[in-house]
């Protein structure tokens, strides 16, 4: 399920960062990693606001892959989730019922937790 796909690199924080497309072996390996973490966000009743975003940014740049799950907006979720991809750099790398799992890599490579096989 691919829920999050950029033309062009974004902009966070500042710097210029390119998110790469992952290929479906590495989806599923990302999948695997996740299923035993628990969710760090949960959007509730409010949407998606700037402190949502900023805990989503802080959330991934700390351990790359994180799963939010969406409280209310049950109907808006692929598009919530798309949102929260866009704004924050990331990418959805699956959805399971009401949680999504988010991936950004680490951009310095000594404090990168996840390697992904056939990374070029």
């Amino acid at each position: 399920m691919k829920l999050f796909s950029p033309a062009e690199p974004v902009t966070v924080k500042g710097e210029h960062i390119s998110v790469k497309s992952l290929s479906g072996s590495q989806r599923t390996y990302l999948r695997g990693l996740a299923h035993s973490l628990r969710p760090v966000i949960q959007v509730g009743k409010n949407g998606i606001t700037p402190e949502l975003i900023k805990a989503v940014d802080e959330a991934l740049g700390f351990h790359e892959l994180i799963k939010v799950k969406f409280v209310g907006f049950k109907e808006e979720k692929k598009e919530l989730a798309n949102e929260i991809g866009e704004k924050t750099s990331s990418e959805a790398v699956g959805q399971i019922g009401n949680i999504a799992i988010f991936y950004r890599e680490q951009p310095d490579k000594e404090k990168r937790r996840i390697t992904l096989l056939n990374q070029e």
